[in-house]
């Protein structure tokens, strides 16, 4: 298991309601399985990162399965949301 950071933008920051948070998992998915199941996360959580981007220590995850991508040890992954404009 590596430990490191997640970090929420905008919508992503509001639906978690949290601006970080630790991880400590193998995957990309085990990760956000995690942060799912923490206590007082709502539907809305689910359906906000679904439909975000990933970066993982500022390399983008693309449309590569989250099963597949490793996290490292003291890595930050980066919780994008859609944006508009910009």
């Amino acid at each position: 298991m590596a430990k490191g950071t997640i970090r929420y933008w905008a919508a992503a920051k509001a639906a978690a309601g949290v601006h970080e948070e630790p991880y400590d998992a193998v995957t990309l998915a085990d990760a956000m399985a995690q942060a799912a199941r923490r206590q007082g996360r709502t539907a809305d959580f689910g359906r906000v990162v679904e439909r975000s981007s990933f970066l993982v220590d500022g390399d983008p995850v693309g449309t590569r399965p989250h099963e597949a991508i490793a996290l490292p040890e003291g890595g930050v992954v980066e919780v994008l949301p859609p944006f508009a404009g910009g």
